[in-house]
């Protein structure tokens, strides 16, 4: 992610050499999925495609950083490792059965930005990764601080799997591989990431995808592919495949997936054209001054909150933190900074251990509070 480095698409995570890291590559060619060409067939056919490259709406800082700056970054995460990971093990609770299924909204939080979102009895899957290393390496590359809250295998019949972008830790190669073995629902991506899929050999039959503000309806539930402000990449290439957030909208409850996204004033033209949203699953993590524009802070995601549901009603439960270690601040700053800001605005928000499930009269216990 840093200018001038290796970067292999982690979110902000790199690793930031060369021959060590391709020989750790090695024997790994099908994690890194569609080539450009393959993907370019699909994409072209978006007017947020140009010259071989999706864009944002709002122009976006570039991180072509200096190398005194990629220096300090990189020690930065070197020198952060003791408060970037918890003292003591993460707790993780097994998740509720199937039959406890609500009827109106709630969501089980997996770790990270993996979650499974529940609006009027359907079930979607959002960003499922269940590899210990967000990497298309298993040698090398972040590694989870918990473990998985239950085995994929285990997981009740879903309606959708949902994608917000390519990077590694939100498509993961092995766990797409066991959804399309153990579940029956289709893939529903962004533009460009079909072709990721169907070079792991994901049926056609099993694969939607969509451009900003194109939707999909399945019986009476519709999924709404809304802007983001990020970026996308496997290995060296970058913004071939479309990054997105989603509404998820039900015929009596709406959920709103920010997946992976700076703060943009996209979410309030969403807010008002698909909410308000009962329910938003918003990043909170991997924030740093060098990437402004791409990842959003605990500040920003209340913001955001606020941007596209009602603050006396809507529930704030905060995705992409406590899983992986992506950027130096502490490891647990991002939810102390969201509920100090989500008070002052009176946003309910509820933060649960890794495998629990929630829902908008859930109240939360500081268990991050190792």
């Amino acid at each position: 992610m840093i200018g001038g480095a290796l970067r292999f698409g982690f979110g902000t995570a790199s690793l930031l050499a060369g021959g060590w890291a391709l020989r750790a590559l090695h024997g790994t060619p099908a994690a890194l999925g569609a080539s450009p060409a393959e993907i370019e067939a699909v994409a072209r056919r978006s007017p947020h495609f140009s010259d071989g490259a999706f864009v944002n709406l709002e122009p976006s800082s570039t991180m072509s950083l200096e190398r005194e700056e990629q220096r300090q970054i990189i020690w930065d995460l070197l020198g952060s490792r003791s408060v970037s990971r918890p003292s003591r093990p993460i707790p993780v609770v097994a998740p509720e059965s199937a039959a406890a299924s609500a009827t109106g909204v709630s969501v089980c939080w997996f770790g990270h930005s993996s979650a499974l979102i529940e609006v009027d009895g359907y079930r979607v899957l959002a960003d499922p990764v269940w590899s210990r290393r967000c990497s298309p390496s298993q040698t090398v590359g972040p590694e989870r601080m918990h473990d998985v809250p239950a085995p994929l295998e285990s997981l009740a019949a879903l309606d959708a799997v949902l994608i917000s972008h390519d990077h590694y830790d939100h498509l993961d190669h092995e766990t797409i591989i066991g959804l399309a073995r153990t579940q029956r629902a289709p893939f529903v991506v962004p533009l460009g990431v079909g072709a990721h899929l169907r070079a792991w050999g994901i049926p056609e039959t099993r694969i939607v995808e969509l451009d900003w503000h194109e939707s999909h309806q399945i019986d009476e539930l519709t999924l709404v592919c809304t802007p983001a402000r990020h970026f996308s990449g496997r290995l060296f290439t970058r913004n071939t495949t479309l990054w997105a957030s989603w509404a998820i909208v039900g015929p009596g409850h709406r959920a709103f997936f920010g997946g992976d996204t700076g703060y943009t004033k996209s979410f309030a033209e969403i807010g008002s054209a698909h909410g308000p949203f009962d329910l938003t699953l918003m990043p909170i993590g991997a924030y740093h001054p060098a990437w402004p524009d791409i990842h959003m802070n605990p500040e920003e995601a209340v913001r955001a909150h606020l941007d596209v549901s009602d603050a006396a009603s809507g529930l704030l439960v905060p995705i992409h933190w406590a899983t992986f270690r992506l950027a130096p601040h502490p490891w647990s700053e991002p939810v102390e900074r969201l509920l100090q800001a989500a008070e002052a605005e009176r946003v309910n928000v509820a933060v649960p251990k890794p495998g629990e499930r929630v829902q908008p009269t859930s109240t939360t216990e500081p268990w991050w509070q190792l």
